[in-house]
């Protein structure tokens, strides 16, 4: 077994998920069985209760972990499922030796951090890496070195390095190399968060340098005369699409570093993802899509779906532009909505809904290709209520108690969230009604897609819905929960419950947005002309 242990230094939100996620998708493309580990010191459990504002969106995975959104780039660029099992957090393992501790397993010790919580860190990556039959285990950890938080892992990592042979190690260490007024280049930060490293007895093999601009090769010479790495481990990342990383590490020669200091093989590469970034900057066409959100000031909030819609794009051959809205703007003013195409994200609570409600009637009214996801999908019935079937007072009960609740808790979560509430998560088997929009999306009647949410279609409401136009193609458990609506006859009005964009990699799109971006295109056109 090899491991790559990837680490930050000098200040947080470098892109150590983009380097790890990067070198994964290199060695992946030589043959090898990469398993990702991201492990976040925070104490919360999971991700699943963070505030989008602080900490950019929550991905879930396919059964039905909330986690860090590195899971997700590790996912589109390595091209696996991942469980939750592949994200550690400080209180996932303290969780765990506390109960040891309760079940008396540690027989009257005195539980410390050395040994026990390291020693969880160790047999928690081990044994991940071990079931999953993986060559290479790849370990980003968050936070940056010194962080307190951190220093648990960073002390079980130094200790996986010592008990490990020394061709089965390397750690990956990345810093920033800021420029000064003068445009040089600045090594001093990464000589600081080396020696910092250091000192907690951990060595880089690879420093990986994030710059505005490629790394000089005197900029390079001096950090492996300071750091005391090899010249050629001194790899330049410097600002470039997410997806080209990869090809830039190719040209540093970094996977050659890998494949020296780890002695594996070169085995026969793969050129998928070499011409999939050629298609993408390659791409002629331009589309507008107007995300109507409200966490649009923190652009992370929603990065899946900025992916799904760049992967549906590239695809067809198109960039697509991304036009950030603030859904309580359009419900407090007026606020141009004339775009070649209109997405409604998912979310939870009141705020900004009637705006939200307020674009989704301008997409169907106007004929504008709309796609909604999740709470998009509750609002764009809601909305329907109101405009079609002519209940005024329409809406969700997670927004407000009125008399037509078109969206509302099923009779046995009602009792349940008495009790603190409960959120349907993960992937879900999903039937497919045939000869509509969605089946021929999908070219399938049985799909899985994930799930966060708590609201659900009342079903007293169904048969008005569907008796004034709205199709409901898509359904779960026995037909109870539905989950994908479409307008028949409008230019392109698709909305799912499931969050479609979780499962969209650059190599294969998400049929749902592939086909909104594929109608925001010949809407375009259709304008041009």
């Amino acid at each position: 077994m090899k491991f790559i242990v990837v680490t930050g230094g000098v200040m947080s939100g470098l892109g150590k998920g983009i380097t790890a996620a990067s070198i994964g998708r290199l060695l992946v493309d030589l043959g090898y069985r990469v398993v990702p580990i991201k492990i976040d010191p925070y104490i919360n459990i999971d991700a699943g209760t963070m505030n989008p504002f602080q900490h950019g969106e929550v991905y879930v995975l396919k059964d039905g972990t909330e986690v860090d959104l590195d899971l997700g780039h590790y996912e589109r660029f390595i091209s696996m499922e991942l469980t939750g099992e592949h994200n550690i957090t400080t209180g996932k393992i303290y969780r765990r030796v506390i109960e040891k501790e309760r079940r008396g397993e540690y027989l009257g010790q005195t539980v410390q951090i050395i040994p026990h919580v390291t020693d969880e860190i160790k047999a928690w990556i081990r044994n991940v890496a071990k079931n999953k039959n993986a060559e290479i285990c790849l370990i980003e950890i968050g936070g940056t070195v010194g962080d307190i938080e951190s220093m648990p892992f960073l002390e079980a990592i130094r200790q996986m390095r010592i008990e490990e042979k020394e061709e089965d190690f390397i750690l990956v260490h990345v810093t920033l190399i800021p420029l000064d007024a003068g445009g040089e280049q600045k090594t001093k930060p990464t000589q600081h968060s080396v020696k910092e490293l250091r000192e907690l007895g951990l060595y880089p093999d690879v420093i990986v340098g994030r710059c505005k601009e490629k790394l000089k090769e005197s900029t390079k010479r001096k950090i492996a005369l300071f750091c005391d790495v090899d010249k050629e481990a001194v790899i330049s990342n410097e600002d470039c699409d997410i997806y080209e990383v990869p090809l830039k590490f190719k040209e540093e020669k970094l996977d050659e570093v890998i494949l020296q200091k780890l002695k594996l093989e070169r085995k026969n590469g793969s050129g998928e993802w070499e011409n999939f970034v050629k298609r993408m900057r390659e791409l002629k066409e331009e589309v507008d899509i107007a995300i109507i959100g409200k966490y649009v000031d923190v652009k992370d909030a929603y990065l899946s779906i900025k992916e799904a819609l760049k992967h549906a794009g590239i695809h067809l051959g198109c960039k697509v532009n991304c036009i950030w809205i603030d859904s309580e703007k359009v419900e407090n003013g007026d606020v141009n909505l004339d775009y070649d195409g209109i997405l409604i994200p998912g979310g939870f609570g009141k705020r900004g809904a009637e705006g939200k409600i307020k674009a989704i009637r301008h997409a169907r009214t106007k004929n504008i290709p709309f796609l909604g996801i999740c709470f998009g999908f509750q609002l764009a019935v809601v909305e329907f209520a109101r405009g079609v079937c002519g209940l005024e007072d329409a809406n969700s009960s997670e927004i407000s108690r009125v008399e037509h609740c078109v969206i509302d808790l099923l009779p046995e979560q009602k009792k349940i969230t008495e009790f603190g509430g409960t959120m349907r998560l993960g992937e879900i088997e999903i039937t497919i009604k045939p000869e509509t929009i969605a089946n021929r999306l999908y070219g399938k009647e049985r799909i899985f897609e994930r799930h966060r949410h708590r609201y659900e279609v009342n079903p007293e409401y169904i048969p008005l819905l569907e008796s004034k136009g709205l199709v409901f193609s898509g359904w779960s458990d026995n037909k109870r929960r539905m989950e994908i609506l479409e307008i028949p006859d409008h230019r392109f009005f698709f909305a799912t419950q499931f969050h479609p964009e979780f499962k969209s990699r650059p190599l294969s799109p998400s049929p749902p947005f592939l086909g909104f971006v594929r109608s925001a295109v010949e809407f375009k056109r259709q304008r041009s002309n």
